[in-house]
């Protein structure tokens, strides 16, 4: 693939503005710059460098994302700023979408990527992909309502009930849901539904990725690939 072909692919322009990157001496690979707009590089597992910021080669982009409260998960944001300008500009010239949204009151692990099959899959009702979520209530938990979130509840767009996979209690006012389904604020509209409100909300897991520890609010990282979050073998 020729170097200005890899820098379009990976968001860095328009087509002339790669070429220009690479002619004004701002790309280098393993070091060395490349000044050749025509020069042909092997994508498989390149690492290069534009303006002294190393960059490795994905053909589709996985991300993780620890998302501050604050920003909401839209390119055209309402009241807020958008997720999307914690990312360099190459992600967003790629069009990285997130996948499930959380409200900008609500932090955790985000997920975006420009793969729209993963897309689908990761979203659609009928994968089962679970959702886990750390929330904080403004009253006590009780086991009754534990009980209530695993029967299922019943919210105003839907006759049919909705049931938490796994539900527990982890504290006074905390507890840990786990949800299949990707229903408009459903947290949320869930606990108001048992007679409780949410005070906070922030989301561990999704599928087999968990947030850990390692970013701060705001920080993202590469993924290596639907493995990452789908468990399935590399």
């Amino acid at each position: 693939m020729r170097l200005a072909q890899v820098l379009f692919s990976q968001g860095f322009g328009t087509r002339r503005e790669c070429d220009n990157l690479i002619l004004a001496g701002e790309v280098a690979i393993q070091g060395v710059v490349c000044d050749d707009p025509d020069h042909e590089v092997d994508p498989r597992g390149l690492v290069f460098s534009v303006e002294g910021r190393d960059w490795p080669y994905q053909e589709k982009a996985y991300v993780l994302m620890h998302k501050p409260a604050g920003y909401e998960c839209s390119h055209k944001p309402s009241a807020w700023p958008s997720v999307y300008t914690l990312l360099p500009s190459p992600l967003r010239l790629r069009d990285v979408q997130a996948v499930g949204r959380l409200d900008q009151d609500t932090t955790g692990l985000l997920i975006l990527t420009d793969d729209g099959a993963l897309i689908h899959r990761l979203t659609s009702p009928k994968k089962h992909v679970p959702k886990v979520y750390e929330v904080g209530t403004t009253d006590p938990v009780t086991e009754t309502q534990v009980a209530r979130l695993l029967a299922g509840v019943v919210l105003h767009d839907d006759p049919k009930p909705v049931a938490a996979a796994a539900c527990e209690i982890t504290g006074e006012r905390e507890l840990r849901l786990t949800l299949v389904q990707g229903k408009y604020h459903q947290v949320k509209r869930m606990v108001a539904a048992v007679g409780n409100e949410v005070a906070r909300l922030h989301r561990s897991r999704f599928g087999a990725l968990e947030l850990g520890r390692e970013l701060a609010p705001g920080q993202w990282r590469w993924l290596a690939g639907p493995q990452d979050i789908l468990g399935t073998p590399r």
